[in-house]
Parts: structure tokens; C-alpha cells; sequence
């Protein structure tokens, strides 16, 4: 709960100090601009909304990692331009931007009436509100990278980014090179910046599994 209520913080702080000009910066996201972003990252915390107000009967299906083996980057533009012509339909970044903030002070407000063991449902799967407490910060860590990818702002804190490299860990099945920064695992582990021959050195045959999640 404290992970997400700093990464929902920070990142919310950086978007509420853009300008409309800065809307239409390019971001870590391949065809998206930070509108398009800021419509994706409301996108999910509704998902966060929706799944803690949805409890759901056990067994758990899925948890923080596995989550995630299924989130690879979609082939070709299709997601790209669906996000594009939603977020061309909004009223603007401010408006876009506030309604984000609305959105994750309900999730984190949300959060604080269920047990963090509880099972909810979400993307088709059951999970402890833990586990998609978790789900909630990677995302934003990630898209924290991106929005600021070409910004002169500041990216996401410690404690998230060590939660982003906790979930990569646990889908490489091992240690990540050390020499690798939280923030350097979030972006290669992430296909956002490439592996580099020393990496894939370090990697071995495991290099031709990244990035573990798009």
C-alpha cells in the first residue's frame, strides 16, 4: 500500500506540473505520445478500481510475477492507435490528467477496505490485493520511465523501481546482472533500452527471453 500510494504520488505530481505543449511529447512508449500515456495509465488504474470492488472465490490463479508472463508487447500499431484515438477524444492533458489523479486516490482509498490477502479478480485472472497492489505499482514505475523518457523531470522513487526488479527476478528465474541499477533493470528487462553485448554476455542463453514483459 505504501509502494503504490508513492508511485501514484510521484508520477502524479510530475503530470500535474506539465504544460498542454508537453502533451504531445514523445514517451518511452513506442507511438505514443504523453497524452496517449496518461490515457493508458488511467486505463489501468480503473482496472485497479474495478478489481479491489470485485471480490472474487478462490483458488488464486495467478500472483505479483506470473501476472505478468502474459504481457508481452503487442505485435504491430493495433493497441498503439486504439489508445491514440480514445485520447484523441479527450478534452485535454489537464482534464485527462485530473481525472487520473480522482481515479488513484479512489483505488488507494479503495485499498484500505480490503485485506491484503483477499482475492479479487482482474484481466480474466484471481489474485490476493497484494499481489495486484503490486501489479498497480509496476505499472506505474514503468510508465513513470516513460513519461519523463524525454522530460526533464524526475523518475520514479527507490522503493518502486525495487519492486519493478523484484518482479523481473521472479520472471528470469534468477539474479540480474549487478551492475544493473533498479532503473537499468526496469528498462532492459522491459525491451526499453536494448541489451548490450556485455549483457548478454552476463544473461547467456536466458538474453533471448527478454524483456520479460512489454
Amino acid at each position: 500500500m505504501a509502494l503504490l500510494r508513492r508511485a501514484y504520488g510521484d508520477l502524479g505530481g510530475v503530470l500535474a506540473e506539465l504544460t498542454p505543449d508537453q502533451a504531445w511529447t514523445p514517451t518511452g512508449c513506442r507511438g505514443w505520445a504523453v497524452l496517449d500515456l496518461v490515457q493508458h495509465l488511467l486505463h489501468d488504474a480503473r482496472r485497479g478500481l474495478v478489481a479491489l470492488c470485485t471480490p472474487a472465490t478462490g483458488p488464486a490463479d495467478t500472483d505479483a510475477v506470473e501476472y505478468w508472463r502474459a504481457w508481452q508487447p503487442e505485435p504491430g500499431d493495433g493497441g498503439v492507435w486504439r489508445t491514440r484515438v480514445v485520447a484523441s477524444a479527450a478534452e485535454g492533458l489537464a482534464d485527462l490528467v485530473g481525472t487520473y489523479a480522482g481515479t488513484t486516490a479512489a483505488v488507494l482509498v479503495a485499498a484500505t477496505r480490503v485485506d491484503a490477502t483477499d482475492l479479487v479478480a482482474t484481466q480474466g485472472h484471481v489474485l490476493p490485493v497484494a499481489d495486484l497492489l503490486s501489479s498497480l505499482v509496476v505499472e506505474t514505475a514503468v510508465h513513470h520511465l516513460d513519461a519523463v523518457a524525454h522530460l526533464d523531470r524526475p523518475g520514479p522513487a527507490d522503493g518502486p523501481l525495487a519492486e519493478v526488479r523484484r518482479v523481473l527476478v521472479g520472471l528470469h528465474g534468477g539474479v540480474l546482472p549487478e551492475r544493473w541499477d533498479d532503473r537499468t533493470a526496469a528498462l532492459r528487462g522491459t525491451g526499453r533500452a536494448p541489451l548490450t553485448d556485455a549483457d548478454r554476455a552476463d544473461l547467456g542463453a536466458a538474453a533471448g527471453r527478454f524483456p520479460l514483459f512489454g
